[in-house]
């Protein structure tokens, strides 16, 4: 029997396709798995459009008509056939164009298996150091921040949150530093997911698209604060399966490994959050203004691209150090007060506690809970800030009244409600 007689055997005596046959055929030419309803090959995922068009073009020979519901049919057959119901996340190896290669002692090896992920670049152990690279972020950042960037885009290599921290680059804009972005997504490819991280909040379907993807890349933050922040600290701390919503089908429980790498003009804050836990997430790194006599290049991106093997070389570095942290990142003394000072902005309540043209603290001191908003919102009227509600304001109060050595009580002023321990100054007590 020859090649064409053997390919054929899918097509019964009558000339008719055989489902079964042709899945058995079409999955030892190719294999395939299929997790969560989308097909994985030994490249990552699979394109369905291409791969019906692949099917198609196989089986018009033999289709007498209805070709394009046979295609459709037989891909459906296919998921069913190479069906997977788990995969496990696979921590202690990268897949690269040209092979595998192994965090532990067995390293790079040529051969290739069936994988969620594979970048399009090549492992190349004597690839030169990628100087236009390392150029580029030497003007970019102060020195002490590179490392710390290292690591996080080495992080990004793994399908793992453990880390639990997302980062963002802001800067006053024009600086170049979106391009990094650019350049994760030249060496991971698919793995890449360019989006929006107030979509991310405010359209319940979003995370969907994550499902499978290493990094989300919002290049372009946007200045508005988050209406809330549930989804981004879930899928930053994600370490089970999480819910997953797409239009029109029932709500399932999925896994997201995916990592947000952000670059912006401003801070990621949010309407009403400013809680550690929100901070807390967070890798905050300002880049260094533009050079007022730099010379853009048009072609930067295409010379950085030539160096995509050494850069590999770079993030695998930084993933190693990461590792041998225990996943605790390097962080500079300035990324670190970038952080306090966001906070101290992000959150006008502790700010407007500090004030004491407003409030006095003392033992003997008490204050209506009242009074105590009337002075927050005439100090944030008078510095330009937009007032939390009363229920927040007042949650703020009870949680905090340690933090102040304030003690609630329900019989200030004989019958209300308030703190002892301070007090507003006479002429802030009202609006």
């Amino acid at each position: 029997m020859d090649e064409q007689e053997e390919d054929q055997l899918w097509i019964d005596s009558k000339g008719k396709i055989v489902e079964s046959a042709f899945c058995a055929y079409f999955l030892q030419k190719r294999p395939l798995m299929c997790l969560d309803q989308k097909l994985f090959d030994l490249d990552g995922e699979v394109n369905e459009e291409r791969l019906r068009h692949e099917i198609h073009q196989e089986i018009r020979p033999a289709a007498r008509n209805d070709t394009a519901k046979k295609t459709k049919r037989i891909v459906d057959a296919i998921k069913m056939e190479c069906y997977r119901e788990e995969w496990e996340t696979q921590l202690d190896r990268i897949h690269l164009k040209n092979g595998t290669y192994y965090l532990d002692e067995r390293g790079f090896v040529p051969e290739k298996e069936l994988c969620l992920n594979r970048f399009p670049v090549e492992y190349q152990p004597d690839a030169l150091a990628p100087e236009t690279w390392l150029g580029f972020l030497n003007g970019l950042l102060v020195p002490e921040d590179i490392p710390t960037l290292q690591e996080y885009l080495g992080y990004l290599l793994i399908p793992s949150t453990k880390a639990q921290k997302m980062m963002i680059l802001t800067g006053r804009g024009g600086e170049g530093k979106s391009r990094i972005g650019l350049v994760v997504k030249k060496l991971m490819g698919d793995s890449v997911y360019m989006e929006s991280i107030h979509r991310l909040e405010t359209n319940r379907f979003a995370s969907a698209n994550l499902e499978h993807k290493l990094v989300m890349v919002d290049d372009d933050l946007q200045m508005t604060a988050l209406p809330d922040t549930r989804n981004v600290k879930s899928i930053v701390t994600a370490e089970d399966k999480t819910c997953i919503e797409r239009k029109g089908k029932q709500a399932t429980q999925g896994r997201l490994y995916v990592r947000l790498l952000c670059f912006g003009n401003g801070n990621l804050i949010a309407v009403n959050d400013s809680s550690d836990g929100f901070w807390r997430r967070q890798i905050l790194i300002s880049v260094k203004d533009r050079d007022p006599n730099r010379v853009d290049d048009p072609f930067l991106i295409d010379k950085m691209a030539a160096e995509l093997p050494g850069i590999f070389l770079w993030m695998l570095e930084g993933l190693k150090r990461l590792l041998a942290n225990q996943y605790r990142f390097t962080l500079s003394e300035r990324t670190r007060k970038n952080l306090e000072a966001v906070m101290a902005d992000g959150n006008n309540l502790d700010q407007f506690m500090a004030s004491d043209k407003y409030l006095r603290f003392a033992e003997d001191a008490a204050a209506r809970s009242t009074h105590l908003f009337y002075a927050y919102s005439k100090w944030c009227m008078e510095n330009l800030e937009t007032p939390v509600s009363q229920k927040r304001f007042s949650q703020f109060l009870f949680k905090s009244a340690g933090k102040y050595n304030l003690t609630f009580s329900k019989h200030i002023g004989g019958e209300y409600r308030g703190y002892k321990g301070v007090c507003v100054r006479p002429d802030c007590a009202r609006l």
